[in-house]
């Protein structure tokens, strides 16, 4: 038997002032999003915003429906967008910010399980990372420079 350990790599901001202006305005362009969000029930809004490398800014924000689980998330919202109408351009970063009307969510707020898969599908597709920085409501912003970091025994089209 042998062990394997497998470590991730992070960068930590305090704050949005440590971030590059374009990283800046990213952050900015997921809180504007965030504030869009449909969440009557969970009253969890999350917004997310992506750079392709064309300079287009897509922005998204979690829609929730009371047959759960017939929402969507907010990255997933802003990646089939941009994929949707720009099919050959690459996502190089994504910024997601989640609040709640109910307790101030200073924790990070990482993707979920499906938007990990879907980040991962995009990188697979695009054969390039994408940097994810993601927050809670107040707080650090945390940066993985690829879904690998997150997820790094990910699933592809090389096991179908």
């Amino acid at each position: 038997m042998n062990e394997l350990k497998i470590t991730s790599k992070f960068t930590v901001y305090n704050n949005n002032s440590e971030l590059s202006k374009q990283d800046n305005e990213l952050f900015i362009k997921a809180i504007e999003a965030r504030s869009k969000a449909y969440a009557p029930y969970s009253q969890f809004s999350v917004g997310a915003s992506l750079l392709l490398n064309n300079g287009t800014i897509i922005q998204g924000n979690n829609q929730e429906n009371a047959a759960y689980p017939s929402g969507m998330c907010a990255e997933r919202v802003a990646i089939w967008s941009a994929a949707s109408q720009y099919p050959d351009a690459k996502i190089l970063k994504i910024f997601i910010v989640a609040n709640s009307s109910t307790p101030n969510i200073d924790k990070l707020v990482s993707p979920c399980g499906a938007c990990r898969q879907t980040i991962a599908e995009y990188e697979f597709k695009q054969s390039k990372n994408i940097e994810i920085f993601f927050s809670g409501e107040t707080g650090k912003i945390i940066k993985a420079n690829s879904l690998k970091e997150l997820l790094p025994f990910t699933f592809d089209n090389s096991f179908l």
